[in-house]
């Protein structure tokens, strides 16, 4: 016979909750963020011309900054620890290709919902002939998006998925392309269903890996809070919110675009389902406020796949594999709301008409593009592609370059939810979504603790 119990209290149970320590954490950010802002710049670089904040500003650059690196950390070992788990623990789930499409289905689904309103946004507010940007502004992107870039981005460079960029100092920095590491961890996992009973020490090896990897995890999590003051407060002090102005009805039909996806749309999606909207986002927030102030949905992915197991009750094995899938693939935010509107800017700034079969192409491009620049993602790839597309001049790019930062907080806060939601709705249609996970009260913690067996 065996009992439960849970883990001791700590001195981390007399904090306030996960959620109110994160939302202290907006606040003290945007406070520090005008504080830094008041301040100024502490001068001028002779050498580059660049600004040289001020230490405050500084301060919080380093904070923020320091988070996030050490969140893509753990990206690569968890994607490919999870990933070759979860294909060996796939001989318990059933039906296992049929929730692969079925999620495919359901990115594809929600993007055109959501390029759909995009494009009916972009119509109606008209953005590019409501806007004081000059013309001056305009200039090509550092980065472009094509359709040959899918392919690229499936043949991984190395077995571990690392990209090596020299700088100008002699230094060399790494990169990692989760694309590329889904492929191999996907491959290695098959391989080790193939090997068999010969396979299984190193199955051992990676599920023990997996557990403290994600332990690891967890105390990073836990700096969440205090790295929401300095990501918030840089992005506050460093681009403040005078550029709104020229560019006020496109930054509007953004967020607009933005709240109906997440208010509306979701939640729609969710009742149908028969799920608690309320449990869905007080299970999700976690990553949703990381993803608003962090504005990477790579960094964010460790959080998203943690929240969505233990809080939202998707099943391991299927959530190690659809949420590396969607922090790559599924982002309503850039893919889909962004890149129509800001081609219907582009048109109409430049007084180019679009016809039935472009706004058809655009939501082509969202629905199909995300997977085709998924090596490279971003927002000004995914729009480059879709200008391109359409034959629309890559230079109305530099037009929005000026509020891109306050643009990019919503929309990554949107992928997120979407990453999230599509794996919960589809474990729900399958029957194997964890109810009692999805509905049990929240403990105000990152996500919800596993109770330590205890043999009696």
């Amino acid at each position: 016979m065996s009992s439960t119990r849970t883990e001791p209290a700590t001195w981390r149970d007399r904090l306030p909750s996960f959620g109110v320590q994160v939302l202290i954490g907006l606040a003290l950010g945007v406070i520090l963020g005008l504080v830094a802002r008041s301040i100024g710049a502490d001068g001028t670089d002779a050498a580059t011309g660049e600004v040289d904040p001020n230490w405050l500003t500084e301060t919080l650059t380093t904070v923020g900054d320091t988070f996030v690196t050490l969140l893509r950390t753990v990206v690569p070992p968890l994607v490919f620890l999870a990933i070759v788990a979860s294909i060996a623990n796939l001989r318990e789930v059933t039906g296992a290709a049929r929730l692969a499409w079925k999620t495919l289905v359901w990115f594809a689904f929600t993007a055109l919902i959501a390029v759909s309103i995009g494009i009916v946004l972009g119509l109606v507010l008209q953005p590019g002939n409501h806007t004081s940007v000059s013309a001056d502004a305009a200039a090509d992107p550092s980065r472009t998006g094509s359709w040959l870039d899918f392919l690229t981005g499936l043949v991984p460079e190395n077995v571990l998925g690392l990209q090596a960029t020299a700088g100008g100092d002699g230094s060399v920095g790494l990169s990692f392309n989760v694309l590329q590491i889904l492929v191999v961890a996907i491959a290695i996992g098959i391989a080790t269903l193939k090997v068999g009973e010969a396979a299984e020490p190193f199955l051992v090896f990676v599920r023990s890996a997996l557990v403290i990897v994600q332990k690891v995890l967890w105390w990073i999590i836990l700096l969440a809070p205090i790295a929401t003051v300095g990501l918030l407060g840089n992005a506050v002090a460093s681009y403040g919110w005078d550029a709104l102005g020229s560019l006020a009805t496109f930054s509007a039909a953004i967020y607009v675009g933005l709240a109906l996806v997440v208010f509306v749309v979701y939640p729609v999606l969710l009742r149908t389902n028969g799920l608690s909207i309320k449990q869905f986002f007080s299970g999700a927030w976690p990553a949703i406020s990381l993803a608003f102030v962090s504005r990477s949905s790579v960094g964010t992915m460790p959080v998203t796949q943690s929240v969505t197991e233990r809080n939202l009750g998707v099943p391991r094995a299927y959530a190690s594999f659809a949420v590396p899938l969607g922090a790559t693939t599924k982002m309503d935010g850039c893919a889909s709301i962004y890149p129509a509107i800001s081609a219907i800017f582009v048109a109409q700034f430049f007084g180019i008409d679009l016809g039935l079969t472009d706004y058809l192409l655009i939501a082509f491009v969202s629905v199909i593009g995300s997977a085709a620049t998924a090596g490279v993602t971003g927002a000004t790839v995914m729009l480059t592609l879709t200008l391109s597309t359409l034959g629309l001049p890559l230079a109305g790019v530099g037009l929005l370059l000026a509020i891109d930062p306050i643009l990019d907080m919503g929309r990554t806060a949107v992928n997120v939810a979407g990453q999230a939601l599509v794996p919960t709705l589809v474990a729900k249609r399958e029957g194997i979504l964890d109810e009692d996970a999805y509905n049990a009260p929240r403990a105000g913690k990152a996500w919800r603790e596993d109770e330590v067996p205890v043999a009696a």
